[in-house]
């Protein structure tokens, strides 16, 4: 999930600086730079590498973000942190984690992958607005998979046609958890249920996610390097297809749990 792979250009202000599959995203303003996640720890050099390559400097980074607290995607945000001197932001429920470095996790799984703790200079509510010069992004709370999770939406361009992105958290109800009988965590199956309702609501012209496999990362950089004129990565059914896909298994995971109860 961590392979290191060249960054590249998703639209006109979001770059790819992330790995084969784990994420990072670089989100170009006219006041400075956001960057979205921090990828496995070791990822930290990698991706401030990939954005140096893309003629860019992490210390231009004025804000930090994160999806959700597990060690994939948290792991390198201290050193990202101290690189940039950037602000850190995270939603209020994943907040104890990032800073106990994954061992407030509710999940054994995730207490078992520390990290390097790090420190939330500001929460995010659901439906705040993150703006930085010209550029905003809304946060929109999808708990489930984390109690924190949070999605993205912002408005991007390409060849200057404004178009809408989600960055979707995550909808995987994982091997380990339990959603009825002794859940992850209180009300972890009503906040999934909340979650995929959230999200089907939400504009989704340009879909991307956590994971690259969520939105056909390696396709679609594929086709973008075969025919530059055209942009795969805009794919509103794509988006629809994955959210479907999620809650589909999460309905089968609870049909799965109730007949075994029974």
């Amino acid at each position: 999930m961590s392979k290191p792979v060249a960054p590249f250009r998703i639209s006109d202000d979001i770059y790819y600086v992330g790995a084969s599959d784990v994420t990072a995203f670089l989100i170009v303003t006219d006041a400075g730079l956001i960057l979205t996640d921090g990828g496995f720890e070791q990822m930290a050099p990698q991706i401030e590498a990939n954005i140096r390559t893309l003629g860019f400097d992490i210390r231009d980074v004025k804000i930090l973000l994160n999806s959700h607290a597990h060690y994939d995607h948290a792991g390198g945000l201290a050193a990202l942190k101290a690189a940039s001197g950037a602000r850190f932001l995270a939603s209020r429920a994943d907040a104890p984690v990032l800073e106990s470095g994954g061992q407030a996790d509710f999940a054994d799984f995730a207490r078992a992958h520390p990290y390097p703790p790090v420190k939330v200079d500001a929460y995010v509510e659901d439906g705040g607005k993150i703006a930085l010069g010209h550029t905003a992004l809304t946060a929109h709370l999808t708990p489930g998979h984390t109690k924190g999770c949070t999605s993205w939406t912002m408005t991007t361009h390409v060849n200057g046609k404004p178009l809408d992105v989600l960055f979707i958290c995550s909808l995987s109800v994982l091997p380990e958890y339990r959603l009825l009988s002794e859940p992850g965590y209180p009300g972890m199956a009503a906040d999934f249920a909340r979650s995929f309702k959230i999200l089907h609501a939400l504009p989704c012209q340009i879909f991307l996610g956590a994971h690259g496999v969520f939105f056909d990362l390696k396709g679609k950089r594929a086709k973008l390097d075969q025919q530059p004129s055209t942009n795969p990565f805009i794919d509103p059914e794509g988006c629809r297809k994955y959210i479907d896909a999620a809650e589909q298994h999460y309905d089968e995971e609870l049909a799965k749990e109730r007949a075994q109860s029974h």
